[in-house]
C-alpha cells in the first residue's frame, strides 16, 4: 500500500464516525423543535459516512494492516498505552462498509417511519449517536478505546429501546439488556487490563507481536482474558440463557430493531474475530464459545418454528444465527464467521424493514401442494446427493479433511441444509423439473460456499490469527455433535406432525414459551437489580432516563 493510499484509507475510516458524532451534537431541545430537519441531516450524514467507508475499502484494497494513533497516554504498571486512533485491516474496512450501509438504509427508512412523531428529532439524534458509536468501535486502534465505544454503543441503544418508556414490556426488556450489557462491559474492561499486564500493549496492531514474544508460554492472565472476552461476546449476541431481552425488545420502533439485529448484536462475533490473537492462543475459551453457540442455535431453531409473530420469529432467528456464528468462530473458522456476519446483517436488515410486507404475503392466497410424507428412499437420496456435492466442491477447492476438519464439518452443515431443499423436491415425484432445479441449486450452494470461504480466507490472511487444530477427542465429539444437531433439526421439522396429538401439543406449548428459561432469568435479575421507578414522561414523549 502506498503512502497516499494509506493516508486516504485512515483519513476516510476516521472521518466516517467523526462526521456522525458531529451531526448528533445538536442540543436535545433544538432536535425536538426541528424534527424533520434533524431527520434530513441524519440521513445525509449517514450516507456520507457510507461513502467514506467505501472510500476506505477501495483505498485499502485488502492490503496489510495499518494503524495510526492520534493521541497516546501511557498507563501505569506497564499496561501499555491508552490511545485514540484508527486500526485499518480487511476486517475493519469490510465491517465499516457493511455497518455504514445498514445505518444509511435504516436512517432513510426511519425518516419516513418517524415522520410526524412528537419525538422525531430526539429519535434521529440517538439513532445517529448509536451508529457513530458502532463505527468508532470498528475503527478503534486500542483495546481501551474499543471497550469505551462498546459501552457507548450499548448506552445509546438503551435510549432507543426506551423511546416509549410508558410501555412496561419495553422497560423490562431494556432493563434486562442493561444489566447484561454492564456485565459484558466489566468483562471486556477486565480482559483489556489482563491483556495489557500480559503482553504490555493494548494496540491491536501489536497484539500478534506481543503474543509471539511469549515464546509459546501463555500465562494464566491471558487464559482468563480469553474467557472474559467469550463471556462478553455471549452476552452481546444474546446467547442462551441470556437471550430473553432480544426477543422482547419489539416495543421499540422498527428501525431500532433493524439496526439492533443487523448491526449491533453482531458486535459479539466481531469482538471474537478482532481478538483472534488472544482467542487462538488461549485454550478452552473458543471451545466454550462453540458449545454455547451450538446449544443456542438448537434451542432457538426449535422455538422459532412455533412462533406466530413475524418479528418474534425473526428475533429467535437472530439468536440462532448468532449461535451459528459463534460456533464457527469457536471452531476457528474466522473467515466463515465474518462471511456469515455479512450475509446475516444484510438479510436481517431487509427482513425487519420489510416485516409489514411479510404480513401481506402470509395473508395472500397461494398454491398448495399435497406432497405427503417423505419415503425412506427420499431421505436416502436427499442426504447422499448433497454430501457428494459438498465432497466434490471441497475436492475442487483443495480442502484437506485432515488439515481442516472444522471446515469439513461446516461443509456438512451446508450439505444437510441443501438436503432439505432436495427432499422437498423428491416428495413431489410428478415434477421432474423441480427436482432438476433443486439439484442445480444445491450444487451451486455447495460450490459457492467453498468459493466464498476461499475468498474471505485470502482477504483475512493478514488480519486474523489462525487456530491450530488440536485433533483431540473433544474436537471430534464436538464435530460429530454439530452434524448430529443439524440432522436432528431437519428430522424434527419433518416428523413433528407425526407425534401423537397430546404429546405434540405439550411440546409445542413448552417450545412456544422458550422452555421458560427466560422467566427464571428475569425473576433473578429483577430481584438482584430492581427496575427503577418509571421516569416522568415529557409532553413530547421524547426523553427517558437510564434506569438505576
Amino acid at each position: 500500500m502506498t503512502t497516499d493510499a494509506l493516508t486516504v484509507t485512515t483519513a476516510a475510516a476516521l472521518a466516517a464516525p467523526v462526521s456522525l458524532w458531529l451531526a448528533a451534537a445538536i442540543p436535545r431541545a433544538a432536535a425536538n423543535r426541528q424534527g424533520p430537519l434533524v431527520a434530513k441531516a441524519a440521513t445525509a450524514t449517514a450516507w456520507f459516512a457510507f461513502a467514506l467507508a467505501v472510500t476506505a475499502l477501495v483505498a485499502h484494497g485488502f492490503g496489510p494492516p495499518r494503524s495510526m494513533n492520534l493521541l497516546a497516554v501511557p498507563l501505569p504498571f506497564d499496561l501499555g498505552h491508552f490511545a485514540l486512533g484508527v486500526f485499518v485491516d480487511t476486517v475493519t474496512v469490510i465491517m465499516l462498509a457493511l455497518v455504514s450501509l445498514i445505518g444509511a438504509v435504516v436512517t432513510t427508512y426511519a425518516r419516513t417511519y418517524m415522520a410526524g412523531d412528537a419525538g422525531e428529532g430526539h429519535f434521529h439524534k440517538w439513532l445517529v449517536l448509536t451508529l457513530a458509536a458502532i463505527l468508532t468501535l470498528i475503527v478503534s486502534s486500542n483495546l481501551i478505546m474499543f471497550a469505551l465505544a462498546w459501552m457507548a454503543t450499548s448506552l445509546n441503544l438503551h435510549r432507543l429501546l426506551l423511546f416509549y418508556p410508558e410501555r412496561p414490556d419495553a422497560r423490562l426488556a431494556a432493563h434486562k439488556k442493561f444489566v447484561f450489557s454492564r456485565v459484558g462491559d466489566a468483562s471486556l474492561f477486565t480482559a483489556a487490563l489482563l491483556i495489557g499486564a500480559s503482553v504490555h500493549t493494548l494496540d491491536f496492531a501489536n497484539l500478534d507481536a506481543g503474543i509471539a514474544a511469549l515464546d509459546g508460554t501463555i500465562p494464566l492472565t491471558l487464559h482468563v482474558a480469553a474467557w472474559l472476552i467469550a463471556l462478553s461476546a455471549v452476552l452481546k449476541c444474546a446467547q442462551f440463557p441470556f437471550h430473553g431481552w432480544l426477543i422482547q425488545v419489539m416495543e421499540a420502533p422498527t428501525p431500532v430493531s433493524a439496526l439492533l439485529h443487523a448491526g449491533i448484536v453482531n458486535a459479539g462475533a466481531f469482538l471474537v474475530i478482532r481478538m483472534s490473537p488472544i482467542m487462538s492462543s488461549a485454550a478452552g475459551a473458543l471451545e466454550a464459545l462453540a458449545v454455547v453457540g451450538l446449544v443456542t442455535l438448537t434451542v432457538a431453531s426449535l422455538v422459532m418454528l412455533t412462533q406466530t409473530s413475524i418479528k418474534v420469529s425473526l428475533a429467535w432467528s437472530t439468536s440462532a444465527q448468532m449461535g451459528f456464528m459463534l460456533l464457527e468462530a469457536g471452531l476457528g473458522l474466522y473467515s466463515l464467521a465474518l462471511l456469515h456476519l455479512v450475509a446475516h446483517s444484510l438479510y436481517k436488515a431487509h427482513a425487519f424493514l420489510a416485516s409489514g410486507s411479510s404480513v401481506d404475503g402470509f395473508r395472500a392466497p397461494g398454491l398448495r401442494f399435497n406432497s405427503g410424507a417423505p419415503k425412506p428412499w427420499h431421505w436416502l437420496v436427499a442426504f447422499q446427493g448433497p454430501i457428494l456435492m459438498a465432497l466434490a466442491a471441497g475436492w475442487a477447492f483443495g480442502i484437506d479433511p485432515t488439515a481442516q476438519p472444522a471446515l469439513i464439518v461446516t461443509g456438512a452443515i451446508v450439505a444437510i441444509a441443501t438436503a432439505q431443499l432436495l427432499l422437498q423436491a423428491l416428495v413431489l415425484e410428478d415434477d421432474a423439473r423441480l427436482l432438476i432445479r433443486a439439484t442445480a441449486i444445491g450444487a451451486f450452494v455447495c460450490f459457492a460456499y467453498f468459493a466464498l470461504h476461499e475468498l474471505f480466507e485470502h482477504a483475512l490472511h493478514d488480519s486474523v490469527r489462525p487456530v491450530v487444530p488440536s485433533g483431540g477427542t473433544f474436537d471430534l465429539v464436538l464435530s460429530l455433535a454439530v452434524v448430529a444437531v443439524f440432522v436432528a433439526l431437519i428430522l424434527v421439522q419433518h416428523l413433528f406432525t407425526r407425534i401423537p396429538g397430546p404429546l405434540r401439543q405439550a411440546i409445542h406449548v413448552h417450545l412456544y414459551n422458550g422452555l421458560y428459561v427466560d422467566v427464571a432469568v428475569t425473576r433473578l435479575i429483577v430481584r438482584l437489580w430492581p427496575i427503577g421507578r418509571r421516569p416522568p414522561q415529557p409532553k413530547n414523549g421524547a426523553d427517558c432516563e437510564v434506569p438505576a
